[in-house]
C-alpha cells in the first residue's frame, strides 16, 4: 500500500527556450521554480516510484504549471492515493476523473510513479506491465525550433543530423511574417539537409485554414513528411479538410488530443492519421494506453511526442510507451531526444547508458522506468520540497 509520497520541484542544468506559434517555450530563471519539473517519490511496500514532468506553460498549451502541479498533488490527489495499492492501476485513474478532473501534468507524474513502483515490486521493466517490448530500439526525431534568422534553423537542423545522426526532423511554423515565410523556411532547410532526411512541420495551431491550405499545397513537392495541428485545435472540420487536401501526406493531432473523448471525436469527424502523445498531456501512461485502443480501432496511428529537457525519467517513460506499441501503430520518432542528455545534462542522472545511438535509442530493461536518480544530486538541486502522508 502507498504510505507517503514526497514532491520535488527540481532546478535544470542550462535555461532552454525556444520560439513557437504560440510564444516562447522557456524553462525560466535558474532560481524560479515557474517551469521546472516536478518529481515525485511514491513509497510502497518496500519500494519507491519515481516519476517527473516539467510542465510546459506559463508559454504554451496545456494550463498546468509547476505550482498547480505540486498544489494537486499536495492537496488532492496525493492524500487520495495515500492507503491505495500501487496495482490499482484503475482505479488510481478514475480517481484522478472524480477528485479533481484535468490537470493531465500532475496526473501523469503520478501514473509514471506508480507504473515505476510496479515495476520495481515484479523486477520488470514497464514496458512488459503495458504490451511488451514491441520495439526494443526508438528511432528519434529532433524538433526545431523557430528563428528570425533561418540559418539558425539550419544549424540547430544539421546538428541533429550530424552529430546525432536523427533522420527525422521537425520544423515549427507559423511564422509572425506570414505562410509564405514558413515556405521559404522549408524550402532552406530541405536545400541545406538534402533529401534523405525526413522533415515535418508543425504550426501550433496557428495557421489559419486558408494559410494551411496554401502553404501545405507549396510544401507538398518538397518532401513534406507530415502536418502537425495546424489550426485551431477544435476545428475538427478544418482538419478533416486539410487531410483530404494534403493528399496522403500525414496529418496529426496534437492540441487537439487530450483525452479519450477528445480521442474518440477526433476519430469519428476522420480528422487525422495519427495522434501525438504526450504524455504530460495525456495524464501518463494508463490514459495513453486507452487513447492508443481508440487509435487502432479506428486504423489511427500513434506518435511520440514531448521534449522531456534534460529529464531521463520522462525520456523513459515515454521510451516504454513507444516500446510496448507495435511499429505498425506507431508514425515516424519520438521527439524526448532533449532528455537523453544532449543540449544539456540532467541534473540528477548526468552520466547514463540511456542516450543517442546514430538516431535512435534503446529502451531500459531494468525494473520500472530503468532509470536510477542520484541522491546528492536531487538534494542540491530541489527548489522545493512537501511531503504528503
Amino acid at each position: 500500500m502507498i504510505d507517503r509520497i514526497e514532491i520535488y520541484v527540481t532546478a535544470l542544468s542550462a535555461r532552454l527556450k525556444r520560439i513557437f506559434s504560440s510564444g516562447t517555450y522557456d524553462t525560466g530563471p535558474t532560481d524560479s521554480i515557474t517551469s521546472k519539473p516536478v518529481l515525485v517519490k511514491i513509497y510502497a511496500d518496500g519500494v519507491v516510484g519515481l516519476g517527473q514532468i516539467r510542465p510546459i506553460s506559463p508559454g504554451h498549451f496545456v494550463a498546468d504549471t509547476t505550482q498547480s502541479m505540486v498544489a494537486a498533488i499536495r492537496e488532492i490527489y496525493g492524500p487520495a492515493l495515500i492507503g491505495k495499492s500501487i496495482f490499482d492501476s484503475e482505479s488510481i485513474n478514475e480517481m484522478f476523473d472524480n477528485r479533481l478532473a484535468d490537470n493531465p501534468a500532475a496526473r501523469a507524474v503520478l501514473d509514471i510513479a506508480v507504473r515505476d513502483a510496479q515495476g520495481k515490486a515484479l523486477n520488470l521493466p514497464v514496458h512488459n506491465l503495458i504490451g511488451g517490448c514491441c520495439q526494443p530500439r526508438i528511432p528519434l526525431e529532433w524538433s526545431v525550433s523557430m528563428a528570425d534568422d533561418v540559418q539558425t534553423m539550419i544549424a540547430e537542423g544539421r546538428r541533429a543530423v550530424e552529430e546525432f545522426g536523427i533522420e527525422v526532423l521537425c520544423l515549427k511554423m507559423a511564422d509572425r511574417r506570414g505562410w509564405r515565410q514558413d515556405v521559404a523556411n522549408f524550402a532552406a532547410v530541405r536545400a541545406a539537409l538534402g533529401d534523405d532526411v525526413m522533415i515535418g512541420i508543425d504550426p501550433n495551431t496557428g495557421w489559419t485554414l486558408g494559410d494551411a491550405l496554401l502553404a501545405i499545397n507549396e510544401l507538398k513537392p518538397m518532401g513534406l513528411g507530415y502536418i502537425e495541428q495546424p489550426i485551431a485545435r477544435r476545428d475538427l472540420h478544418g482538419m478533416a479538410e486539410i487531410r483530404r487536401a494534403a493528399g496522403g501526406v500525414p496529418v496529426m493531432a496534437d492540441e487537439a488530443l487530450f483525452t479519450l473523448q477528445d480521442a474518440y471525436a477526433l476519430a469519428e469527424a476522420r480528422a487525422v492519421d495519427a495522434f501525438c502523445i504526450k504524455l504530460y498531456k495525456i495524464g501518463g501512461l494508463t490514459a495513453s494506453k486507452k487513447i492508443a485502443a481508440v487509435a487502432e480501432a479506428a486504423n489511427i496511428r500513434l506518435n511520440c511526442g514531448g521534449l522531456a529537457v534534460q529529464s531521463q525519467l520522462e525520456a523513459a517513460a515515454g521510451a516504454h510507451f513507444y516500446a510496448s506499441t507495435p511499429a505498425s501503430r506507431m508514425m515516424g520518432a519520438a521527439e524526448f531526444v532533449l532528455g537523453l542528455n544532449t543540449t544539456a545534462k540532467d541534473p540528477l542522472c548526468p552520466e547514463s547508458d540511456f542516450k543517442v545511438d546514430n538516431g535512435y535509442v534503446n529502451v531500459p530493461t531494468g525494473p520500472g522506468l530503468g532509470i536510477t536518480i542520484d541522491e546528492k544530486a536531487l538534494k542540491a538541486n530541489t527548489l522545493l520540497h512537501e511531503r504528503v502522508g
